[in-house]
């Protein structure tokens, strides 16, 4: 009977379960279809305007990293920007040229747009100012360098950029830029020269005598001819004649014709030797010219020195020595003080001695005296003889 019952039952179990579970996906399937709607609809698009320039490969050359010139006075050399479209949407750039000058940290950047241009900025013509372009897009934007008649020898720097004004939700309005940097040799004569100046000394000390302390080297450095230079600067520090010499280099940027810069180097391993002077030497190298020829870069390094000197003083030690100073001092003074009252003592207990004897004599000689009777001293031995014959004061 039981094995009669069970294929009856089978498909009933079996038709119930397949129903429940078609029931649980659909009910998944009308459940997910609308979330993943949701989510693809609240995805941001992509809004990053971002673009790319680059030196065009012209006549001029290929794969640049920059733009390089070499022109006489009155010269004049074309080239090209590459600038192309990174963003999804098309954008519209203004290109231009600015004249290039060293920040604080020696890394060049060019003048704010709105900033006037008085040499190799100003000397660039850009064929086109504003350009568009579509996402993806790309164009090359033809300029032209032409140098003054009567521009003087030497070396200029300047910078060519594909800009954007972007206005913040605070209204603040930016300038995005991207460009190129242009180096011009205007031929001639050069005169490379260099200064070093306004050198400080700052010694670090530490509290432990045993230790060597740090010390910090600031000094200027001036280009002050008309070649780009590119300095190797080495700051020593010692004490008097050289004493424990210490040195470091600095990896000091180049120098653009006219520009200065500040620099400072730290130090370690410096010991307080009371006085400290700090040496430093700048040997600058013109920088070769790039496109037509390079007989320039047999100049001799130019070598430019300046110095400083300060107090390094251990205090530390000083203090210890100090401390020691003024105990042996005041066992010095301790010890004249005990000698000094002991000789006190002493004459003290002489002179009371010699007091006490001063003061004996008069008394015994006063107990010695004795009422006298007829002129002779009762007691005196030579007067208690009644015989005249044996007075020994009478005469024979």
């Amino acid at each position: 009977m039981s094995q009669a019952t069970l294929p009856l039952r089978s498909p009933l179990v079996s038709r119930s379960l397949r129903t429940l579970l078609s029931l649980l996906a659909g009910l998944a399937l009308l459940l997910g279809t609308p979330l993943a709607a949701s989510a693809a609809a609240v995805a941001p698009p992509d809004t990053t305007v971002t673009w790319s320039v680059k030196p065009a490969d012209t006549a001029q050359g290929r794969d640049r990293p920059n733009y390089a010139y070499d022109l006489l006075p009155g010269g004049t050399v074309g080239d090209a920007l590459f600038v192309a479209n990174r963003s999804p949407e098309p954008i519209t750039l203004r290109v231009y040229a600015a004249d290039g000058f060293l920040t604080e940290d020696g890394a060049l950047d060019i003048l704010a747009g709105g900033e006037e241009s008085t040499e190799l900025g100003s000397w660039i013509s850009v064929e086109t100012s504003d350009i568009t372009l579509d996402s993806g897009a790309s164009a090359e934007v033809p300029f032209t360098v032409a140098v003054p008649a009567d521009a003087s020898p030497g070396d200029y720097a300047a910078g060519i950029v594909a800009s954007m004004l972007v206005t913040a939700d605070t209204g603040t309005v930016t300038e995005r830029r991207l460009g190129s940097r242009v180096h011009l040799r205007v031929q001639g004569d050069l005169a490379p020269a260099v200064t070093v100046d306004d050198v400080v000394v700052d010694y670090h000390g530490t509290a432990n005598p045993a230790e060597t302390g740090t010390a910090t080297v600031g000094y200027t450095l001036t280009n002050t001819g008309n070649a780009r230079l590119d300095p190797d600067v080495e700051v020593a520090l010692g004490g008097p004649f050289g004493w424990a010499r210490v040195s470091a280099a600095d990896d000091a940027p180049e120098l653009l014709p006219g520009s200065s810069l500040r620099r400072t180097v730290e130090l370690a391993g410096v010991v307080p030797l009371v006085l400290l002077s700090a040496d430093v030497t700048a040997t600058s190298q013109v920088v070769s010219r790039t496109l037509a020829g390079a007989e320039n870069s047999t100049l001799d390094p130019l070598v430019s020195r300046g110095s400083a000197a300060t107090a390094a003083v251990p205090w530390t030690a000083v203090a210890i020595l100090a401390v020691l100073a003024l105990l042996v001092a005041w066992r010095i003074v301790a010890a004249r003080r005990r000698s000094a009252a002991h000789s006190r003592e002493i004459a003290a207990a002489v002179a009371a001695a010699r007091a006490e004897a001063d003061g004996e004599r008069p008394q015994d000689a006063t107990e010695r005296e004795s009422v006298t009777a007829g002129g002779v001293a009762v007691g005196d031995p030579v007067a208690a003889s009644s015989d005249p014959e044996q007075d020994p004061r009478r005469s024979p």
